[in-house]
């Protein structure tokens, strides 16, 4: 199958969930782009992928800078303080902030206005990166405290193996937390980054607004 016929069946199947669950708000289908070549990139945004995301820094610095298409840059993967200076200038978003130290560096470093969504460990699960859901209220409160960040909303990885109730259960802890936070602090979240090849079905019925597709329109990596 071509990434140009995954694009195309995801599109369908995204729509298709979406009329299930009664909802008629847009999801964008984020491609991540972790160990694929510049050709396949360009046939993703062919096919009408618009955002891309990057695991790491050192992929992300040979490859922006040779695709000169309008191509929304996030930055999905962890991030190392000593790496920032490189992320702020390629990616319009960072999904992964997960910590105050992590934030001022990147409030110190920036050259202008930068897009973040802070990352929640919803899973439990203790190999994953993210904020614990106890520690989030006082991550956000520092966040907004720094002028160059704007918080667009909330990220989670979902638990591995992939099974519908333990997976929904994360899922929806991260929505509920998003509720939470823009009562407590009186803001809009508009974006819930959840749900990968394995699992987007769940996020999707859970409220996902961002999908983190690899392997579902790129296929395996090479």
């Amino acid at each position: 199958m071509s990434i140009k016929e995954r694009v195309e069946s995801l599109i369908l199947k995204v729509e298709e969930i979406k009329n299930r669950c009664g909802r008629k708000d847009e999801i964008v289908i984020e491609g991540v782009t972790k160990g694929v070549d510049i050709d396949r990139i360009f046939e993703a945004h062919r096919a009408g992928i618009k955002v891309m995301g990057e695991n790491r820094i050192q992929e992300a610095r040979e490859k922006i800078p040779k695709l000169n298409l309008d191509i929304e840059w996030h930055l999905v993967g962890h991030l190392q303080r000593n790496k920032v200076k490189y992320a702020v200038k390629l990616f319009k978003m960072i999904e992964s902030v997960d910590s105050v130290e992590l934030a001022r560096e990147i409030n110190k470093r920036a050259p202008s206005k930068m897009d973040i969504l802070v990352e929640v460990n919803t899973s439990g699960e203790s190999q994953k990166f993210g904020v614990s859901p106890g520690e989030l209220s006082y991550l956000i409160d520092e966040i907004l405290k720094m002028d160059k960040l704007v918080l667009k909303g909330l990220m989670t990885v979902g638990p591995y193996p992939v099974k519908e109730k333990k997976t929904r259960k994360a899922f929806s802890l991260l929505r509920e937390l998003r509720d939470k936070i823009e009562q407590e602090f009186n803001l809009q979240l508009p974006i819930l980054s959840m749900g990968m090849t394995e699992d987007y079905e769940y996020a999707i019925i859970e409220g996902s607004t961002l999908l983190r597709i690899g392997r579902g329109i790129f296929g395996e990596r090479r």
